[in-house]
Formats: C-alpha cells, structure tokens, sequence
C-alpha cells in the first residue's frame, strides 16, 4: 500500500527496498488497486495477501491477463 504507486514501483524496480520483489527479482507490476481511502486500502491489502496464490493469480489474470508491465500506465 502506498500513496505514490509510480515512485514505489520505481524503488522496487531498481531493488531500493527489502523484500519480497527483492528476494524474487520481480521486475513488472502486473495488478493494482486504487482506492479512495487509506483504510479501506489497509483492509484490501490484508486481503489479498490472505489470500492463496490461486486467487492472486485469478486477480491478475481477470485484470492484466498477458501480464504486462502495468508501469508505464501510472507514471
């Protein structure tokens, strides 16, 4: 969850920050959520990352289902 979703794909990108992009070497942002607000966004995110693997796959599938690089969309 974040405020600034272009500057912090932009500190995953370029492995700026800890964690899992950084242990996985993920490069693409393939799903996003905007929300109006930060608590419901807290909520979502707890959510998703509840979440099984099947059902995360099924959430970027139905919204990027090449899976894209959705980067360039948001800066």
């Amino acid at each position: 969850m974040t405020s600034n979703l272009g500057k912090r794909v932009y500190e995953h990108k370029n492995k700026m920050t800890q964690g899992f992009t950084a242990k996985y070497d993920c490069k693409k942002l393939v799903y996003y959520e905007a929300l109006e607000k930060m608590e419901n966004a807290i909520v979502r995110e707890k959510q998703i990352k509840a979440g099984s693997w099947k059902k995360k796959l099924a959430l970027i599938e139905g919204m990027n289902p090449e899976w894209n690089d959705l980067y360039e969309e948001i800066i």
